[in-house]
């Protein structure tokens, strides 16, 4: 059964992504090792710290609703979500980023129902900045500061703002020579689709590999902004797959 997003119930899932984030930093300022997984990505202690919290939170605030995260799955943890809802999450999204010591990393916590994400939170913890979305509306904060609605943009005419991945690039430049393009904003992580999602750009085409978890908190932030992201021929984006690789995408303002 799918929680109600109640002020409250929102409020404890923003703390346990940010008590999650200020785990990471406490590693990010140290000289710590980096493992390769066996597909030769990157993992750290950050990952696995940060993970262990929001999994142990998620099971005390939403009982019986199963969680995907990242390592536990690499590590074979499979848990059953034919019940249609399951969180999904990546507690640490850009963990090359983190190894470089650049400050675009995110923890990323989803809620999907039905294939679809209804939930999402990314905080950056390294600029201590949350983007938040679902039934209710989307939102972003910095700290200390009051919580800001955002909202995707219609583009410009003379031109659209793209965000591309500062790690990761495929076939993106053959794909936009369709576009007028103004300026394109590198970033990492999930910050790329929350840009989108503020009305800080206007598209983000990923003709990379991706998995589940990467994409979920931002797909839902997104969606409540009242932006898009599908796959590349405009098919639904959806999650719960057997594959948790995920298809191309394109994520769009309005």
């Amino acid at each position: 059964m799918v929680p109600d997003f109640t002020d409250d119930f929102v409020g404890q899932l923003l703390n346990l992504s940010i008590e999650a984030g200020d785990a990471i930093l406490e590693i990010y300022h140290t000289d710590f090792e980096v493992r390769a997984k066996d597909d030769a990505s990157p993992v750290t202690e950050a990952d696995e710290k940060a993970e262990a919290i929001i999994l142990a939170g998620l099971a005390k605030l939403a009982p019986g609703i199963p969680a995907i995260g990242e390592e536990a799955f690499t590590a074979g943890d499979r848990p059953d979500i034919s019940g249609g809802v399951f969180w999904l999450v990546d507690a640490l999204d850009g963990t090359k980023e983190f190894v470089n010591k650049r400050d675009e990393f995110t923890v990323n916590i989803a809620l999907i129902e039905n294939g679809l994400p209804i939930f999402g939170v990314v905080h950056a913890p390294a600029i201590a900045k949350s983007f938040w979305g679902g039934p209710f509306g989307a939102f972003s904060q910095e700290k200390d500061s009051e919580k800001t609605p955002i909202a995707a943009r219609e583009p410009a005419e003379d031109g659209i703002v793209v965000v591309a991945s500062r790690s990761h690039r495929a076939g993106e430049e053959e794909f936009l020579q369709d576009y007028t393009v103004k300026s394109i904003i590198n970033s990492g992580s999930s910050l790329k689709i929350c840009l989108i999602a503020a009305g800080e750009a206007d598209l983000y085409p990923r003709l990379g590999p991706t998995s589940e978890w990467d994409i979920a908190a931002g797909h839902a932030v997104l969606a409540a902004a009242g932006g898009s992201l599908t796959q590349i021929d405009g098919a639904p984006f959806v999650y719960g797959k057997d594959n948790i690789r995920n298809p191309y995408f394109i994520a769009k303002g309005r």
